[in-house]
Order: C-alpha cells, then sequence, then structure tokens
C-alpha cells in the first residue's frame, strides 16, 4: 500500500503560515520578532534541507527500510511474517496509533542525542542557532541530520511497520514540530499535561540555563516526563533564544559548518586520543582541562536543578 507524505502538503503551508505571522508582527508592535536577514538564511536553509531531505528519503526508503523490511519481515506462505514469529503489522487504525507513539519514541531520542553527543549538536545546532523564535526558525534546519536520522527509527520497521507507514508517521512529526516555533500561542490548560505545546518550545529553544536540554518530545511531552527532561515555561523569566555559541554570520556556509570547525580546533587542543574522542562524541562544552564546561556541570556547580 502507497501513501502520499503529509509534508508534500505542509510546504506551501509551511510559506503561508510564516507569511501571516511575518505580517502580523510588522503590524501588532512586534517589529523585531523578524529580522530579515536572518529570516532569509533561515528560509535558505529550509529550502536546502528540504532538496536534500528528499533524495535521502528515497535512498532512505529503498536502501534502509525496504532492505531491512524484508530482512526482518519476509513473506512465508504469502503472509508476511517477522522473523520473531509474529505476523507482521497491517494498516488497522490502531496499528496507525501505536506507530504514530512508536514514532514519538524514537523522535524523543533522537532529538535528545542531538543535544547530548556533540557530533549530532554540530549538525542540529543549526536550527538553534537564530535568536530569533518564529515560524521562520522552524524550516531552518541542518542538512546533515538527515543523513543519520533514518537510524533513530530503522527499529520500528525491522518489529515489523511497513516502511511507507513509519514515513507518513515521520511527515506528521514534522507537521507537528513546524507550528510549536511561535509565541503567538499561550498554555492550553489541560492539554500541557500530555502534549509538547507552544510554550515548552519555547523553553526548549532558550540558552537560559535552567531552560537549556529541556522538552526534547514530539507531540506528546510525555517521555520529557518520565526521563526527566521536562520544563515548565516560568513567566516570570526573560527568554534568552539561540545558542552559546553563535555562527555570528548569515552566511550558510558558515552557519551549518561553524560547529564543526569548533570540534576541530578543540580536538588539536590535545594529544591524548581519549580526550580527543570526547570532544567530538562527548556533551556539547566538555573539554579535558576544565577551560569549558557541559551544561549539567555548570549546573552542579551553581546547585541548580538538573
Amino acid at each position: 500500500m502507497e501513501f502520499t507524505n503529509p509534508l508534500i502538503y505542509g510546504v506551501p503551508a509551511f510559506l503561508g503560515l510564516i507569511l501571516l505571522e511575518l505580517t502580523y508582527s510588522k503590524t501588532h508592535n512586534n517589529k523585531d520578532l523578524y529580522k530579515w536577514k536572518d529570516l532569509f538564511s533561515s528560509l535558505s536553509m529550509g529550502i536546502g534541507s528540504a532538496v536534500i531531505a528528499a533524495f535521502i528519503k528515497i535512498v532512505t526508503i529503498i536502501l534502509l527500510f525496504e532492505f531491512v523490511y524484508e530482512l526482518f519481515n519476509p513473506i512465508v506462505e504469502g503472509v508476511r511474517t517477522n522473523i520473531m514469529g509474529w505476523e507482521s503489522f497491517g494498516y488497522a487504525w490502531y496499528v496507525w496509533i501505536l506507530c504514530m507513539l512508536l514514532d514519538d519514541f524514537s523522535y524523543y531520542w533522537f532529538h535528545r542525542q542531538n543535544h547530548m553527543v556533540r557530533f549530532f549538536w554540530a549538525a542540529h545546532i543549526v536550527h538553534h542557532s537564530s535568536d530569533n523564535f518564529n515560524l521562520g526558525t522552524a524550516v531552518r534546519n541542518g542538512w546533515f541530520t538527515i543523513l543519520y536520522k533514518p537510524f533513530f527509527y530503522v527499529w520500528i520497521v525491522i518489529i515489523g511497520f511497513s516502511p511507507e507507514m513509519v514515513v507518513v508517521c515521520l511527515g506528521i512529526e514534522a507537521l507537528w514540530q513546524f507550528q510549536l516555533h511561535t509565541k503567538y500561542v499561550p498554555k492550553m490548560g489541560i492539554i500541557e499535561k500530555f502534549l509538547n505545546t507552544h510554550t515548552m518550545h519555547q523553553v526548549h529553544h532558550s540558552k537560559n540555563l535552567e531552560y537549556m536540554d529541556k522538552n526534547h518530545g514530539g507531540i506528546l511531552n510525555v517521555f520529557d516526563r518520565i526521563f526527566g527532561t521536562w520544563k515548565e515555561l516560568d513567566p516570570s523569566i526573560d527568554i534568552e533564544y539561540g545558542v552559546s555559541t553563535p555562527p555570528e554570520s548569515y552566511n550558510l556556509w558558515v552557519i551549518l559548518t561553524h560547529e564543526y570547525k569548533n570540534i576541530w580546533e578543540d580536538t588539536k587542543k590535545t594529544k591524548n586520543w581519549k580526550h580527543k574522542f570526547m570532544y567530538v562524541f562527548g556533551p556539547p562544552g566538555w573539554s579535558h582541562d576544565g577551560s569549558t564546561k557541559t551544561v549539567k556541570e555548570i549546573r552542579k556547580e551553581l546547585k541548580m536543578d538538573t
């Protein structure tokens, strides 16, 4: 069975909503919400990401998802059966719900590792590098994240969900993530108990120390709550958006690669290969001599909640 990726319909909606928010902000005394150079950088990143993603997804479906699906879910006597013995999943409504839940679980860990592993952070930092929080920032996606993201989801295909179903769920996740990037939606009462909302995502994009590395969830916030990374927006705190090591440029190549350059420079500070490894795959901020510190280390020094 074939399905259409919902992002095909989402792209024109994204552009329309960005234009709507941009117009509203400029006419309602919030002229600083969008900065033209920053917006053009974000849109260029989004266009490049979409073009690369289109190619990568073809490779992902054909060479990875389809391959492992056939390998772990062969057809046995006319029935597609998982190698563990159960019949591979079909397309009933409850299967869709289960697949969406597993997709959301995978997104949480994919997103969290993008903040915990510096090599992944070097790709993901692109999305956080703007000091503006708006729908334009939502499409400011790094081009290299797409190369490893599928490996966080392939297990769903392995256990018996069809590749097409997983791709559709990925698209739905992306649609939800896009609309979270706006300040114009306030807290939503009881919905905040289980959904990842706009105010929670403001926390995620903040570089305030108490907010950093929080709220990694996709559609649900339950995994943040379970694994200790959930944080509610405090109206008394003035949020600063962006990152502690910004690219300081609107040049696309600089935005895309500045953290890789920083990693390379850090690895040259030591001849110890364990230290070099940690500069690449350790948490952002780690250093062998204490010259820089991770968020967790800083919070511990200041005796803040982790």
